[in-house]
């Protein structure tokens, strides 16, 4: 089944640009992920905060409580369609970097996705 390709955008063809289920639910997992909470009007608890956490001072109390707060958001928003199992994030400089891995329901196929933004 196709779905509609995000971030949002027309193809080639002029049409409102699709993707297939798997590459939507990597999308879905980008928009939790670099969501605010607050930022969505009707749904002012989506999103995972996880920008508003880079800015405070680097620890390894802070890493567990980045892949904690992650790890729920993706349960919460996505536990339909995913099985979160494991979240790494990285700072560099201005550069983020996350990696998560989890099961497709669905499917039982195991995934890893990987994002990368400039703060």
């Amino acid at each position: 089944m196709m779905q509609i390709d995000f971030p949002f955008h027309i193809d080639g063809r002029g049409r409102t640009a699709a993707t297939d289920d798997e590459d939507h639910i990597r999308d879905l997992i980008e928009q939790v992920l670099f969501t605010a909470p607050g930022e969505r009007v009707n749904r002012p608890d989506f999103g995972s905060g996880l920008l508003q956490l880079l800015f405070a001072p680097n620890s390894d109390e802070l890493a567990g409580a980045v892949q904690f707060t992650i790890q729920a958001a993706l349960q919460q928003w996505l536990g339909d369609l995913i099985q979160p199992e494991a979240v790494q994030v990285e700072s560099e400089d201005a550069t983020l970097r996350v990696a998560v891995q989890y099961v497709v329901t669905r499917t039982q196929q195991r995934r890893l996705a990987q994002f990368t933004r400039e703060v």
